[in-house]
């Protein structure tokens, strides 16, 4: 299924609040030195309310969402999917404390043919989080590739 009839179709829908403890392990996992990061009051002098999250934060949402579901939904082959890239645009630093909720799109969705023979369906995901206030803070876009079947 690639003929374009997912466009606009709402994937799924999310919310999460950034926590202080989870700031922290994405901190050390990403071996973050910045002390935004894991020192409030060095957030505070910096000229933020409190701990910053790391830029690659809203990955957490990943935990909470049925990634089988959203595949089933967009018929996928989850055996052949792989990910070809995934963007974040920042409209604001997220801080300890920011409340979020996700929407998931489909933005665009193609075969295409493969240099090697054979095709692929690429499918184009544009998540909007917003803040409590309703407010845009980040968009990711995502970029998924089913590769044809083997012969």
């Amino acid at each position: 299924m690639s003929d374009g009839k997912l466009i606009g179709t709402v994937v799924d829908k999310i919310a999460f609040d950034v926590e202080r403890g989870k700031i922290w392990e994405f901190a050390r996992a990403t071996f973050t030195t910045d002390p935004v990061h894991t020192d409030a009051d060095a957030a505070r002098a910096a000229g933020f309310d409190d701990l910053l999250a790391t830029p690659t934060h809203v990955v957490v949402v990943g935990h909470w969402r049925d990634q089988r579901a959203f595949v089933d939904r967009l018929g996928l082959a989850l055996e052949r999917v792989v990910v070809g890239s995934v963007r974040w645009q920042y409209l604001r630093p997220l801080r300890a404390g920011d409340s979020l909720r996700a929407v998931r799109r489909v933005v665009g969705d193609e075969r295409r043919d493969g240099k090697r023979g054979g095709s692929m369906r690429v499918v184009t995901l544009e998540t909007e989080y917003v803040d409590a206030t309703g407010t845009p803070v980040v968009r990711q876009r995502d970029v998924l590739i089913e590769r044809g079947k083997s012969a």
